[in-house]
């Protein structure tokens, strides 16, 4: 179940503090729709979704979505940058009418702008497009197509409730591609319970037969309050076990590495660096971006705000012209070294160690002699996770946070 962080009451009409917007335009900026609609909600989500007729409509979606990118506008002012990148995820985008999605990034193109190679993904169900919906999205200039593929074993899907057949993500990453689209990604998860160790070289087999040049590959993690906690809970189903969710991992890496998609981020390989998703790299290296949308997540400055959860309330709070956040923070010094350090740490290219105290270069000397880190790049001033790192990521990042 989507919850709120804690956080100050934003003002009603959206100002940000002056000190936000300098530098505007000197970090990565980019746009963020959330598209809260799923025909059903699967029972491992905890996303923030909604099924349309069940207390939400996705009727006036793009209407709101375009006030609030003028809110957008208002707030950061002349110097708002065009968007380098644009994401629209979910919930499930693509159960939108294709000319709906066509009209959001318009709004964006009016009201924010789009620099010339801007990269504009959306994220799909592989039974929510068809060869027509492709090419009306391509048309519209989507460059990026990301499917959420999850599994190809019928009884893994079952489990994590999804809908298509095993075959329906491969077929629509190549209908992505005969549409045009340049970069098309294929999601992933491990873990779930039921899931054996041919399954998942299952589905590693079908997603390198889609021929993506990106794949995610994530962990099952029980959400609490979701449909999957309870029968976790009820002990219908076992919880993952972190030794399996290491060795899935493991065998992804040597898989996807082994097929030429070269990891760049933790959960992340791409066919080359055009292929990566500079969306996320914005959010992974600290930059700007304005999320659109019941419950999405902005970020200008270093000050973070959300919106209301609910599509009525935000739907509500943008017609009587009110930003529709529900809270925002600022966080301290402290708080922003952690965030740094446990996000560029992920990060093939790794974390500059010259922006750490001496006691975290010291940390990170250590943990290249445990094998965590990488030797030769430690020496010239990063900190580059091994293969083994990576599996212990937190402690490696509570380490040079110290």
């Amino acid at each position: 179940m989507a919850r709120l962080p804690d956080g100050e009451r934003p003002p009603a009409d959206g100002t940000l503090p002056a000190a936000a917007l300098d530098g505007l335009g000197t970090r990565p900026f980019g746009v963020y729709v959330h598209v809260p609609y799923c025909a059903s909600i699967c029972g491992y989500c905890d996303y923030n979704t909604y099924i349309p007729g069940a207390g939400a409509s996705p009727l006036g979606y793009v209407k709101a979505v375009t006030a609030e990118l003028a809110l957008a506008r208002r707030v950061l002012g002349e110097a708002t940058p065009p968007a380098e990148t644009v994401f629209v995820g979910g919930g499930t985008p693509t159960l939108l009418p294709a000319a709906d999605l066509a009209r959001l990034l318009d709004a964006i193109r009016e009201h924010v702008g789009l620099t010339a190679d801007a990269e504009i993904t959306s994220e799909a169900n592989p039974e929510s497009v068809d060869p027509a919906a492709l090419a009306v999205l391509r048309e519209a200039g989507f460059t990026r197509i990301s499917l959420g593929m999850q599994s190809a074993a019928p009884h893994v899907l079952d489990v994590l409730e999804r809908h298509h057949t095993p075959g329906r993500a491969i077929a629509a990453a190549h209908e992505a591609r005969a549409a045009g689209f340049e970069h098309v990604s294929v999601d992933l998860i491990y873990g779930t319970p039921g899931e054996r160790a041919e399954d998942w070289d299952r589905s590693l087999d079908a997603a390198l037969e889609a021929e993506p040049d990106h794949v995610s590959a994530y962990a099952l993690i029980v959400e609490p309050g979701t449909r999957l906690a309870a029968q976790v809970r009820r002990g219908e189903l076992p919880a993952p076990d972190d030794d399996v969710l290491a060795g899935r991992y493991e065998v992804a890496a040597d898989r996807l590495g082994g097929a030429g998609l070269e990891w760049y981020e933790m959960a992340n390989w791409a066919r080359d660096p055009a292929a990566q998703c500079r969306h996320n790299l914005g959010y992974w290296r600290g930059g700007d971006w304005w999320g659109a949308g019941p419950g999405a997540h902005s970020h200008v400055g270093g000050v973070r705000w959300w919106n209301a959860l609910h599509p009525t309330r935000w739907t509500a709070a943008l017609a009587e012209g009110r930003s529709p956040a529900a809270g925002r923070e600022t966080p301290d010094a402290d708080a922003a070294r952690l965030e740094h350090v446990m996000l560029a740490v992920r990060l093939a290219e790794g974390l500059e160690l010259d922006r750490l105290p001496a006691r975290a270069r010291a940390a990170a000397a250590q943990a290249a002699a445990d094998g965590l880190i990488e030797p030769g790049p430690l020496v010239h001033g990063r900190a580059v996770l091994t293969l083994r790192g990576r599996l212990l990521a937190d402690h490696v990042t509570l380490q040079l946070a110290a």
